[in-house]
């Protein structure tokens, strides 16, 4: 829905996505009410009875925003439509752009170099393909919620690979993609031996992408990539920025410049169009500036590609020599095990664990002692007739009613590990043949001595107590009763 073409004033300005901004010719009294976003720094409003029916259609366009759901790139459009520079750091994986959200970014962009790091143990000289980088980006945008950029490097090809790849990364869940203008197979930014493609291919490979987005119906956001600036001149990066922000690139970046005043003679062309900045980390060829002195050239997006890969780098080894060493990670080095399970969601799945298993039927302990007896004398009945070959018939028993009273959820000490195992009750009669084999939760005690009476006066708790942090198959009890029947009981 366009509105900007509705009415104009020079009092105030409502800011929508996708558009530049529209005007609304009203007078603001100091008795109004109505306010309008951010971007108006909640001013308030007011209309005449003409204008009203505008300030409606507006109010009515937020509400419908506020109930659908926002598509990854109209959530990054929206990101770089709001002031100051927005960071983007460069994940590789589904863990690290979890992290990254976490962390609290709006955004983030994958990096090739380090995808084919982690995913190869390979070098960023064009060896990944496009289709381990839209499996890798496909789990990445499945983990998180903000909007995340591909890392598309030179669309694998022709103009046709160019739309391909772009299909592929909307399909992917991307809500933007980069696209540079290096020949097959390329290099990484930052690295010798760059080259590019001639200026009228670099042009028609982003003109590709934007049919390739129309023909998709998806607004994903196109980062228009030059090499051209290590490859050939700063004149030749500028000439092409400026062609690819003509043939409908949504955001422009060149790699590898060398100076701030670079910078800002990038930053200075096809002004509408945001600007994208990469602080490539440890020794790049363009100058480290912070957030602030980046908006101050002209940035809106910065992005830092080697900062997660190479701490994980860094990490591992150290902790590899340690361990090689005798030793493990210090309690300082890494987060403890119940963060871990935080951070991968541990705790959210035992919540909606707990939400499904409440619509199961809980088996009371009466309706387990009433089928094992049944069972018990089934299985006697069955041995007693001459024709009957031997049987092992098994009985697997799930009772999620009796869960809380043994802490099952693990807050009772150290005996409520023990709902992680299995009792086995075994009987075998004085003619060789199993009466019963049934297998229950370590953790039910209360109906062992109705499926068993022999074992009445055991303290079957202390023997798991005993044996709680034993693994493999524990026998924990083996005698004959007084009818001559063998009766072994085992903790799985």
């Amino acid at each position: 829905m366009n509105l900007q073409p509705l009415v104009r004033s020079r009092c105030c300005t409502v800011s929508l996505p996708h558009t530049r901004s529209f005007n609304l010719s009203t007078k603001v009294p100091p008795s109004s009410n109505l306010t309008f976003g951010s971007s108006l720094h909640q001013r308030p409003l007011s209309a005449s009875p003409a204008k009203r029916g505008v300030l409606q259609l507006v109010a009515a366009y937020s509400r419908g925003r506020e109930s659908a759901p926002e598509s990854p790139a109209k959530a990054l459009r929206r990101i770089l439509d709001l002031p100051g520079v927005h960071q983007a750091p460069a994940c590789f994986d589904a863990l690290s752009a979890k992290l990254v959200e976490r962390a609290g970014f709006q955004c983030c962009l994958t990096s090739g170099f380090s995808i084919s790091a982690a995913r190869l143990g390979l070098p960023d000289t064009g060896l990944i393909s496009y289709g381990e980088m839209v499996d890798q980006g496909q789990q990445i945008t499945q983990a998180v919620s903000i909007p995340v950029i591909g890392d598309g490097d030179n669309g694998y090809g022709n103009a046709i690979n160019v739309k391909r790849t772009v299909k592929g990364y909307i399909k992917a869940g991307f809500a933007g993609i980069l696209l540079e203008d290096q020949i097959s197979p390329k290099a990484c930014g930052h690295t010798k031996g760059r080259k590019v493609v001639s200026r009228e291919e670099a042009v028609i490979r982003i003109r590709a992408a934007v049919d390739a987005r129309k023909e998709s119906g998806s607004d994903i956001v196109i980062v228009a990539r030059t090499d051209s600036r290590q490859a050939v001149s700063l004149d030749e990066a500028l000439w092409r920025s400026r062609a690819f922000a003509d043939a409908g690139a949504d955001v422009l970046f060149i790699d590898a410049l060398t100076s701030k005043e670079e910078m800002k003679a990038f930053c200075g062309i096809s002004s509408p169009v945001p600007k994208m900045a990469n602080m490539l980390e440890g020794g790049g060829k363009t100058p480290i500036l912070n957030p602030l002195e980046l908006e101050d050239v002209g940035y809106k997006l910065v992005t830092y590609p080697l900062s997660l890969i190479g701490v994980s780098i860094r990490a591992m080894q150290e902790a590899l020599a340690g361990i090689r060493g005798g030793r493990i990670p210090p309690p300082g080095s890494m987060p403890s095990f119940e963060e871990v399970k935080e951070i991968l969601g541990f705790n959210n799945y035992y919540d909606e664990e707990k939400r499904y298993s409440a619509s199961i039927t809980p088996l009371s302990s009466e309706r387990l002692t009433s089928n094992v007896y049944s069972l018990q004398r089934r299985v006697k009945d069955d041995a007693e007739q001459k024709d009957q070959s031997p049987q092992d018939p098994i009985v697997e028993v799930i009772t999620p009613d009796v869960y809380n009273n043994y802490g099952a959820d693990g807050s009772r000490g150290s005996f409520s590990g023990i709902w992680s195992r299995t009792l086995r009750v075994k009987i075998t009669g004085r003619d060789g043949f199993e009466k019963l084999d049934v297998r229950i939760p370590a953790g039910f005690l209360d109906g062992i001595t109705n499926i068993v009476p022999a074992l009445g006066g055991v303290n079957i708790k202390e023997l798991l107590n005993e044996a709680a942090d034993e693994m493999g198959g524990k026998v924990l009890l083996d005698f004959n009763d007084t009818i001559g029947d063998r009766i072994q009981v085992f903790l799985e």
